[in-house]
């Protein structure tokens, strides 16, 4: 069975570290061809890599494994400027949530027609700065962005859109990140017909083209079975839309959601299986229901971004209680609240120095004042792991610094990235004149 990573290097603690790293001996961890010691003395800690050549593989895994789909990366994932760029030359699309996004993107000259506007809340802001800029589509979530995206197009305008729909799947790794239910705040239910009632006054809109359906099933899902159920239930309404309206729809956006191995011996997402199985689901269903089989879109974002990034940070405490042992480092929820939000684990290494003594059950913690700032509980590091040692995260390239805070102003980290042996910073450290600059109150 093909998965979407595998890994040239050799053990299984680094299975889930990007394809370049190697470890000439022990402790001596490089990503791109750069040692990761060398980056946190030059760039300082804590410090996010990312390897430039595993995103733009990933990318073309995508490519290779959906030729005949429509790829969108998934901006929330990550994004700066390089990364927009990256993704741009490999020939993918882009999913945004926000202005922001949108105009990062477009500000390197990213194709506006190639990007998709998301979101649950659009304010008048993200909407008018789609417009302008001209973007490919916007997904419409409620009915009443309805009659306020036409208004904004105006009478004489002309623009793409496609309805998010809740087909009614559950999937997901945590229930805070499952959004294919009937329950959360994203789309319309197909079930209680709030779907269908939107697409009828879309219709009546003729400044709006409805291209499409679009759902999101959740995130970090490693069955195939959820995305099966969501094509058959999507080519139903399909089918009923074409009964009621004679509508034939071109696309069919299956959202993102793909899940990745975090630690050694995790599962992950098999990508050559679905694109094998959707293809031939969405085949069949359309036969069955006797429609042309419409475009595929997928929006993967962090199984594209997650395994390259490595965060590196020093060692600046280590406590000892009867039941357990503290190692305190320089960065924490911060830069990661995912352990916080939604307990996920990671597999941190020491790096920088090689060490004989066995490994002890340690938890990682932040140096932020809240007890629930934990980067990796009851992991195993070295029982010599000391203050002034670097520890590294692999599998931090996705919702990390996208959802970094300013929480006891302590700045967030730079973005460096590595390549062919060189490394250059993509995103410079958050300084306190940085954070002092916003406040305006004397």
């Amino acid at each position: 069975m093909t998965t979407l990573h595998e890994p040239m290097v050799t053990g299984p603690d680094l299975s889930v570290w990007p394809a370049s790293t190697e470890e000439p001996h022990t402790g001596a961890v490089t990503v791109g061809g750069v040692p990761l010691a060398e980056i946190a003395d030059r760039f300082g800690t804590p410090v996010y890599v990312l390897d430039e050549g595993e995103v733009r593989e990933r990318c073309r895994t995508y490519r290779d494994a959906f030729p005949d789909a429509e790829v969108l990366y998934a901006a929330k994932a990550f994004l700066c400027r390089a990364m927009a760029d990256w993704i741009a030359g490999e020939g993918l699309g882009l999913d945004v949530c926000s202005a922001g996004e949108l105009e990062l993107a477009v500000s390197i000259g990213f194709p506006p027609e190639r990007i998709v506007l998301h979101g649950n809340a659009k304010s008048p802001r993200d909407l008018e700065t789609a417009l302008r800029l001209g973007v490919g589509r916007i997904v419409i979530d409620s009915p009443s962005e309805i009659a306020r995206l036409a208004a904004a197009v105006g009478p004489g305008g002309h623009q793409k859109v496609m309805v998010r729909v809740v087909p009614g799947i559950s999937a997901g790794g945590h229930e805070k990140i499952r959004t294919g239910t009937d329950d959360q705040k994203f789309g319309l239910s197909i079930a209680d017909g709030y779907a269908q009632h939107a697409i009828a006054r879309i219709l009546d809109q003729p400044q709006l083209e409805l291209t499409g359906l679009h759902c999101h099933l959740g995130s970090q899902i490693t069955s195939l079975k959820p995305y099966l159920a969501a094509v058959r239930r999507m080519v139903g309404l399909m089918a009923r839309l074409h009964e009621q309206h004679g509508l034939v729809l071109p696309e069919i956006d299956l959202g993102g959601g793909h899940g990745i191995a975090y630690r050694p011996g995790e599962p992950a997402l098999d990508l050559t299986a679905l694109a094998r199985r959707v293809r031939a689901e969405l085949t069949e269903s359309c036969t069955v229901a006797g429609l042309p089989v419409p475009r595929l879109i997928i929006e993967p974002g962090r199984a594209i971004v997650g395994p390259a990034g490595i965060a590196v940070y020093h060692v600046l405490a280590v406590k000892r209680t009867r039941d357990r042992t503290f190692v305190a480092v320089d960065g924490g929820m911060s830069d990661n609240p995912r352990p916080a939000l939604y307990g996920v684990r990671y597999a941190p290494r020491l790096i920088g120095r090689h060490s004989a003594v066995a490994p002890a059950v340690v938890t990682v913690v932040g140096r932020h004042c809240e007890a629930g700032d934990l980067l990796a509980a009851d992991v195993g590091l070295p029982g010599d792991v000391r203050p002034g040692d670097l520890l590294a995260v692999p599998v931090a390239g996705a919702y990390h610094l996208s959802m970094a805070s300013g929480y006891n102003m302590v700045g967030r980290p730079p973005v460096v990235a590595v390549r062919d042996g060189l490394a250059r910073l993509l995103v410079r450290r958050e300084s306190l004149g940085d954070i002092r600059s916003r406040d305006v109150g004397l």
